[in-house]
């Protein structure tokens, strides 16, 4: 039986990431899908931490990520993948600390890992468009984007405790 249960987790695991590989993959054909499909990615580990050890689940994580850089067409969209799709991993912890510093901490975390990601887009990986995009919008729309990319942060870490825990209620052990 113990066999069994490691053939489930592993497949478990194999199916998730092919799934979370090709909604990264889908996420370059819809402008919103850069960002919204490394969420969507990202809910897979809703599953796998309830099932998996964590380790396991950060394995997970990083070969999504790997693949999702080699593979995706749209770079923006798998490093955005790369950026903060372990944020599900990180989220239980940050879980645990008092509510208005944890989400300062939660939205520093997001801040500084988008500002990470955009350097690296443009200081080393020399994404022109993403240079071009920048100039041509306005700095209110800049902003503006900021802001909507905190608050769609925001909804995103809701819907993932909110998920999490309707998975732990419907697959109590």
């Amino acid at each position: 039986m113990h066999n069994n249960h490691k053939a489930v987790q592993v497949a478990l695991g194999g199916v998730l990431a092919a799934l979370a590989v090709v909604i990264l993959l889908l996420g370059g054909m819809i402008p919103i899908g850069t960002y919204l499909a490394p969420m969507l990615a990202a809910l897979s580990l809703v599953i796998l931490l309830a099932e998996l050890p964590k380790s396991l689940c950060l394995g997970w994580y990083c070969i999504v990520a790997l693949l999702g850089v080699l593979l995706c067409p749209d770079k923006e969209t798998a490093f955005v993948f790369v950026f903060l799709g372990w944020y599900p991993l990180a989220k239980p912890a940050l879980d645990r600390l008092p509510k208005l510093p944890g989400l300062l901490c939660k939205l520093l975390i997001f801040n500084a890992s988008t500002a990470a990601l955009y350097a690296l887009l443009i200081l080393v990986f020399r994404l022109e468009a993403l240079v071009r995009e920048a100039q041509e919008t306005g700095m209110i729309l800049l902003v503006a984007i900021v802001l909507m990319g905190n608050l769609s942060f925001i909804l995103f870490d809701l819907v993932l405790g909110r998920l999490t825990a309707l998975y732990r209620i419907k697959h109590k052990k």
